[in-house]
């Protein structure tokens, strides 16, 4: 944003130069008319003149002036061809910075779509891990009430001793393995024993 601005600022300078450039070229011309139509009158009264021979001694004063007037006319072309270069120069500058003004825009524009899709993802992205967050706390929750469950049906058995601190998995699995072996040993015995 700052380059645009930037940009604009030296685009409206040289707008305004060009302009001024513009003027001062009008200007010229103008003046270039003023001798020619000056040079004109001047030559149509050298030619009255010296077909009055009587008139011959003003001739000098007059040729004098005309050069003059010839000199000032080479002098304002002279002048408006440097005009029309820098008045050329000025719409190539002017050009190029609304060239690049576009192009900081088409640039910004793009950077902003950027964002804004970045943004999106992310937003998606917090909502997919919020989702996972609750799941796990469900999981976990349920897991827990089971492990519960699993503890206290295990431990609630006749001749198990209740735990006295935390109690770990390989505590649990060892006390439930115990307990199946000794149910899988007592269905043994009542086998052998012929009892259904």
């Amino acid at each position: 944003t700052g380059t645009i601005s930037s940009l604009q600022r030296q685009l409206e300078i040289q707008e305004s130069q060009l302009r001024r450039t513009t003027s001062e070229k009008e200007m010229l011309q103008r003046k270039l008319r003023e001798q020619e139509n000056r040079l004109q009158a001047m030559s149509t009264k050298i030619c009255s003149l010296s077909e009055e021979r009587e008139h011959g001694e003003m001739m000098m004063p007059i040729e004098k002036e005309n050069c003059s007037l010839r000199q000032a006319v080479t002098e304002q072309e002279s002048k408006l061809a440097e005009q029309n270069k820098l008045i050329s120069e000025l719409q190539g500058t002017v050009s190029q910075l609304r060239a690049e003004v576009l192009s900081s825009r088409h640039h910004i524009h793009k950077q902003q779509q950027a964002q804004q899709e970045i943004q999106s993802r992310a937003e998606a992205l917090q909502h997919r891990e919020l989702q996972t967050r609750v799941a796990l706390e469900c999981i976990t929750s349920r897991f827990e009430r089971y492990r519960s469950k699993i503890i206290q049906a295990t431990f609630s058995t006749a001749g198990s001793k209740p735990p006295q601190a935390e109690v770990t998995d390989e505590e649990v699995l060892e006390a439930m393995q115990k307990i199946i072996n000794e149910r899988l040993e007592f269905h043994q015995m009542l086998k052998q024993k012929g009892v259904k």
